[in-house]
């Protein structure tokens, strides 16, 4: 695998106003049902004041939905950007990121290069927009993230003044969990720890050892969490572990991180919602409220499709201060929006 990111030509987005989708459920004021769209594998938010962006695997391009009503996605403005054709990020495009970094936006998406679909050519890709608003300007593609291993669903955070990049990359023993610093957003530096593997049961339904999709919350007092999702994502059982580190840890040292025993976030028979995976967080624009969004099933056996749909529901810190999530909702049930 390159040592180095590539780098392409500044690309002009081709962002293009698109059709709203249908709503599956009508709501009262002030209220919500889930799933949010009918399909959405991979859902992303991000939150900029009072605006929400919305992103999710499409497969062959990336739209971003922007509302200030996240519980509105039927009506929301999208623009897409679509890949270059035969290029190294042209088909697969998975589990797309939107972050906000040093004023600049950047979008993380998981490709494939025409003709090379499989797990040993997916890599993570950047681009760069220092647009206000990233439904407008231009994309810069900054190419793909010098990653020591092929990979997919790539994700960054920022702890203790330092960047830190974490993606699911393919190892021989399965899917495994990868750290690095970044030097800057598209670039690797100082090498990478494996900080996670599947060694547990519920890690490995499916038929595969799998654990990927990591997303990092920051706790209320200082200890750092890395969610990701386990097993096959066509299981019933896939489901959220948790990794969690001490204040104050490095978080590349595989030995600062604890594994959860049993899964964080799991399919729910009684409530109707099966593997409920690949998730994202969020708070509401008063800041009062954490949410989590993640795609489910409906029923059982729905495997991995684009069926799977987005679904959000507000979340707790335990008195050890580790997140709490609860049981997945039921769907068309009303709730209390994010406000």
């Amino acid at each position: 695998m390159p040592k180095s990111a590539l780098g392409l030509p500044l690309l002009a987005a081709a962002m293009m106003l698109a059709a709203p989708l249908v709503a599956n459920a009508e709501t009262s004021a002030g209220t919500y049902t889930n799933p949010l769209l009918p399909s959405g594998p991979d859902p992303w938010v991000t939150r900029d004041g009072d605006t929400y962006y919305y992103m999710h695997t499409l497969g062959n391009k990336i739209t971003i939905w922007k509302t200030d009503d996240l519980t509105a996605l039927d009506k929301a403005k999208r623009k897409t950007w679509v890949p270059p054709r035969d290029a190294i990020n042209s088909i697969s495009i998975w589990a797309p990121e939107l972050h906000k970094i040093d004023g600049k936006w950047f979008l993380y998406y998981t490709a494939a290069q025409a003709g090379a679909d499989d797990d040993q050519h997916r890599g993570v890709f950047v681009l760069e927009n220092d647009n206000a608003d990233p439904t407008e300007g231009s994309w810069t593609d900054k190419g793909r993230v010098n990653t020591a291993l092929p990979g997919i669903d790539g994700t960054t955070f920022e702890y203790d003044g330092k960047s830190y990049f974490i993606y699911s990359a393919y190892a021989e023993i399965g899917s495994v969990l990868s750290i690095s610093l970044m030097s800057n957003p598209w670039t690797l530096t100082g090498g990478e720890t494996i900080i996670a593997i599947p060694d547990q049961t519920w890690e490995q339904q499916g038929g595969r050892k799998i654990v990927e999709g990591p997303e990092f919350l920051p706790g209320p007092d200082g200890q750092l969490f890395i969610t990701y999702s386990a097993s096959a994502c066509w299981s019933d059982d896939y489901a959220l572990g948790l990794l969690s580190a001490p204040k104050g840890s490095d978080p590349t040292d595989p030995k600062a991180w604890t594994k959860s025993p049993t899964p964080v976030l799991s399919k729910s028979v009684a409530n109707g919602v099966y593997a409920t995976g690949h998730n994202g967080f969020f708070t509401s624009p008063d800041g009062k409220t954490n949410w989590i969004i993640y795609h489910a099933n409906s029923g059982p056996g729905m495997g991995c499709s684009p069926k799977r749909a987005p679904h959000i529901q507000p979340f707790t810190w335990g008195p050890d201060g580790h997140p709490v999530f609860g049981e997945p909702v039921k769907e068309n049930v009303p709730f209390e929006a994010p406000k």
